[in-house]
């Protein structure tokens, strides 16, 4: 630990020239007679850093020296620091790698690496919505980078069921964190299943290894899956007309793989430019909602039950406003 804490503190120094003792053991999270003794350690072992006197004063390298622990070119140093996941790995209990991982790239950008290094963060969670951290992804964390098995425990129904799971990989999807596991046991190695990590009741990694089948995806399984768990949901269908505007904001305000579908299969524009479409829902309720969105720029043509419905409700928007045509 030691060894791993003076190397940090050599690329802090290195990417931001002097720091005070009280700034190094800030960001270390050690005690400041913790950064003496690591900079002296430091120096013993042939490492030019010294102590600045005053009050402008801190530990600095001497002028020129540089370490070249990362291997990394300035482009490929610069592309890394876009990945902006601090807040998820943080969640994940892998501050401590994703700091010096951090400083070894700050450490390649050289003296002034502020100007390429928060141009890109990622902010998961959708708007409009809390995402806590759930409770357990620590250890399923811990599972799936060291490649163990997993004891888990979740609730299906009122009942809580065990599995021993080979883990996959995690995946952060609008604020919610996903496990993609494989049972032990089940039939085939390509068994794979999701579980939301907010629902496990308990989680315990093992000391057994995990096998993991080689040249798995878990990008593309993800993609795959969330693409059929959207088909799933698009049960039932409706008949649109839609305007140009309409046509245009539909990816924007349904979901996406609907959207895709309708437009796919639109017929050629009437003399209004109007499309009309048949556009996959969840249900007429669903439906109802989501063509509301879109106000004047959709028309409803059928089911005739569901057409009443909007036009009841536009009357009682236009009435609300005192429109009257």
């Amino acid at each position: 630990m030691r060894a791993a804490r003076a190397i940090s503190l050599l690329l802090l120094l290195q990417a931001r020239r002097t720091m005070t003792g009280a700034e190094l053991a800030a960001e270390l999270e050690v005690s400041e007679r913790t950064v003496q003794r690591d900079v002296l350690a430091l120096a013993e072992a042939g490492v030019p850093v010294y102590a600045d006197r005053g009050r402008a004063g801190g530990y600095r390298l001497l002028d020129g020296y540089r370490t070249r622990l990362t291997g990394l070119d300035r482009a490929e140093a610069e592309v890394l620091l876009l990945a902006g996941l601090p807040g998820p790995l943080g969640d994940m209990g892998l501050d401590a790698p994703a700091l010096a991982a951090r400083l070894k790239v700050l450490s390649e950008l050289g003296e002034a690496p502020a100007s390429g290094v928060r141009r890109f963060h990622l902010d998961a969670p959708g708007w409009f919505r809390d995402a806590p951290v759930p409770p357990l992804l620590t250890e399923v964390s811990r599972a799936v980078w060291g490649e163990r098995l997993l004891r888990a425990r979740y609730r299906r129904g009122a009942d809580t069921v065990e599995r021993t799971l080979h883990p996959y990989g995690l995946v952060l999807k609008a604020g919610t964190w996903y496990l993609v596991a494989r049972p032990e046991g089940a039939d085939g190695a390509r068994v794979y299943r999701v579980y939301r990590v907010d629902r496990l009741t308990g989680a315990e990694p093992l000391d057994r290894p995990a096998a993991r089948e080689e040249g798995f995806d878990l990008a593309a399984f993800w993609a795959a899956k969330a693409e059929e768990f959207a088909r799933s949901l698009l049960r039932e269908s409706v008949l649109v007309r839609l305007s140009p505007l309409g046509a245009e904001r539909l990816p924007h305000l349904l979901e996406p793989l609907a959207a895709r579908q309708a437009l796919a299969g639109a017929g050629e524009p009437d003399d209004e430019g109007w499309i009309t479409v048949r556009l996959p829902v969840e249900s007429a309720e669903v439906a109802y909602e989501e063509l509301l969105r879109l106000g004047p720029e959709a028309e409803l043509l059928e089911p005739p039950a569901l057409r009443r419905r909007l036009a009841l409700a536009a009357a009682r928007t236009a009435a609300r406003y005192g429109v009257q045509r």
